[in-house]
């Protein structure tokens, strides 16, 4: 029985047999099943397969990473085995989309709807950060601001707070292009209605109250119905439902508006009819809504104390697994905006100790794991996790062993339990960790950063207890694995001799970059399993601005095509694989040519594959493509230097 056959008959085992497997499919690394029944995998299982390389659930989708070449075996061989139908990408997707309840599709949603606007959220975030250093009392000079010390710098504390409150001020505008987007709806049209809720003629939504309190409010009337005019400044829920109706109008108007007309009418009957009812009921409703919301969580806050700071501090990695925590964006963003009431988020701080103890219990990992792998992957995401980013070290490390996320789950409870103890908030967003001291309030500052030590402390401490105990799953279900790897090598165990001879830094001489764009560290690409090396050593490319051809980055030929995905080995060996963006495969094929076919001789620098950038970048949740050395998967890590990537061993 050859390997790929032994690997699919594993997996099914380990995920419940041939009856639990609804259907299956695989895109350029990872094996894609939509389970009847999630609760029947068998994690220890899966880790103890050869060939895999990590694993996941995701949207609905239990995913193997095999890596390419590997994984269209396996697949041809577990759907041999299973005689289930191979299915698109998309259409696994979309079985997967359709197992989740009402609460996760709602959560997948706004996630869809806020991850594509963070960034603009988080600059405008840290622009607040710098401007609180420069008019935050004692907090470097005693007694005094730095702008009150040095007044010269007024201007541009002034300018600062300018450029931060842009952001939050136009929220409406950014919010509703992409919350149409994803509706279905015009993002266009969207964002039209994001300026027509902001504009300069309405009351801004923050002097709202003072404006009733003076009875200077204006109205609209209509027939003897009085409209106020308030803008929407700062919200949230008022746009998102706002953003649903316009886009759920303006599909159901072309459908009923006549072709010739069709670009006259829809839009305008779309604007005007969403407009009015946002003024008249939506608006009114959702706002106050929305308040309710934001101040019934700020109450459970602090009317909990630190028994709730320590519960939410516990559920908060949880809540990060299954991506519920992309719906306390909308929160946050609600507590910074009106942050003269709420005195800014107590989520961020919550989220920043979760982040130290994941990047924690990684470093615990490094020094109590027996996987020189893993300890390549440990090393690097646990970095990656202080500074804010969790998933390469939550996914990639934490969640294989199980102990190390056990730690984290109690040193962040521990370390959010001391920091509620002091009410610490945010007063901007940014990353959530050690850069996250600048988004802090200054009298937040000395808890804050207690508080990081309690939860790095804590973690790492009971990581390294936790190995040692029965919660360690390569003392329970590997011991013969870990007697073999801490034994004397004889001829029979060594390694092979292609794995011990690897050349350290094997780039061809002819090497050329084979996308135009911004050449990015594996800790940057946004996927868990790319970022984690878990594919084989990596660097990637942000192709944005970039011409959208994909060249042959050396002499070779082409040894796999999968429309989104290219791999090339060349002459030297060395196996080179392409995957254009994150989360490309969903799209089946659309906006990619291939200019090359399978088995074709390719010279550096030939164009092999042709993207529709403006066709795609909408549709994706990155464009950011993943360049990885497939055969260097024992830790190694790429570094770049002279326009040339280099292959450093762990």
């Amino acid at each position: 029985m050859n390997e790929y056959r032994q690997t699919a008959e594993a997996i099914i085992a380990a995920v419940g047999g041939k009856e639990n497997i609804a259907a299956a499919t695989h895109c350029a690394t990872r094996l894609r099943m939509v389970l009847k029944d999630e609760n029947k995998i068998d994690k220890a299982a899966i880790n103890a397969i050869p060939l895999a390389k990590g694993n996941f659930l995701t949207a609905g989708q239990f995913q193997i990473i095999l890596g390419t070449g590997t994984v269209n075996k396996v697949t041809a061989e577990l759907l041999d085995i299973t005689g289930v139908k191979q299915v698109s990408t998309q259409e696994a997707k979309d079985l997967g989309a359709a197992k989740g309840n009402l609460l996760q599709r709602f959560v997948k949603t706004l996630s869809d709807i806020f991850v594509p606007i963070i960034p603009a959220i988080v600059a405008g975030g840290l622009l607040m950060g710098l401007n609180n250093v420069l008019t935050a009392h004692d907090l470097i000079i005693k007694g005094k601001t730095l702008i009150e010390a040095y007044p010269q710098w007024a201007g541009l504390a002034e300018m600062i707070n300018t450029f931060a409150n842009a952001p939050f001020v136009f929220l409406p505008i950014l919010i509703a292009f992409s919350a149409t987007r994803i509706f279905g709806g015009n993002p266009f049209l969207g964002a039209v209605l994001g300026m027509i809720m902001v504009h300069p003629d309405l009351t801004n939504n923050y002097a709202l109250a003072k404006a009733i309190e003076e009875g200077t409010l204006q109205h609209w009337n209509i027939l003897g119905y009085d409209i106020a005019r308030v803008g929407y400044q700062g919200t949230v829920l008022p746009i998102l439902v706002s953003s649903w109706i316009l886009a759920k109008l303006e599909t159901s108007l072309r459908r009923i508006i006549p072709a010739s007309v069709d670009l006259l009418l829809t839009p305008l009957l779309a604007i005007f009819i969403t407009a009015l009812l946002t003024f008249t009921v939506v608006g009114p409703f959702t706002r106050d809504a929305g308040v309710a919301f934001t101040d019934a969580v700020q109450w459970l806050y602090n009317t909990a104390g630190v028994i709730g700071g320590a519960v939410l501090g516990a559920l908060y990695a949880p809540v990060v697994i299954t991506g519920m925590h992309n719906s306390f964006i909308p929160v946050e963003t609600q507590l910074i905006a009106d942050i003269a009431k709420t005195g800014g988020t107590f989520i961020f701080p919550i989220a920043a100790m979760n982040n130290i103890s994941q990047g924690a219990a990684a470093f615990g990992a490094l020094f109590s794991t027996k996987d020189a792998k893993l300890k390549g992957v440990a090393s690097a995401s646990g970095i990656s996790a202080v500074l804010g980013i969790t998933e390469p070290a939550m996914f990639g490390v934490n969640l294989r062993l199980r102990y190390p996320f056990y730690a984290a789950l109690i040193g962040t409870a521990c370390a959010a339990a001391y920091i509620t103890l002091y009410h610490t908030k945010a007063v901007a967003l940014g990353a959530a960790g050690i850069p996250g001291i600048i988004s802090i309030g200054a009298q937040y500052l000395t808890p804050y950063i207690i508080g990081m030590a309690i939860a790095f402390a804590i973690t790492f401490s009971l990581t390294l207890a936790f190995s040692r105990s029965r919660y360690n799953p390569e003392r329970q279900t590997v011991p013969a694995v870990a007697a073999a790897e801490s034994a004397p090598e004889t001829p029979a165990t060594a390694a092979p001799a292609e794995k011990a001879e690897k050349p350290a830094d094997p780039i061809p001489a002819e090497w050329q970059m084979p996308l135009q764009g911004t050449i990015l560290a594996a800790s940057d690409i946004p996927d868990p399993a790319f970022a984690a090396n878990a594919l084989g050593a990596s660097f990637a490319i942000d192709p944005t601005g970039g011409d959208g051809i994909v060249r042959a980055p050396a002499n070779g030929s082409v040894a796999t095509i999968f429309r989104h995905a290219i791999g090339i080995e060349a002459d030297n060996g060395l196996e080179i694989l392409i995957h254009f963006g994150i989360d490309t495969v969903k799209l089946d094929g659309a906006g990619f040519t291939a200019l090359v076919k399978e088995g074709e001789r390719v010279s550096a620098g030939q164009a092999i594959l042709q993207v529709d950038l403006d066709a795609i970048r909408d549709k994706v949740p990155s464009l950011i493509t993943p360049i990885i050395f497939t055969a260097y998967d024992d830790g190694e890590t790429v570094t770049i230097a002279d326009g040339r990537p280099h292959i450093t061993k762990a």
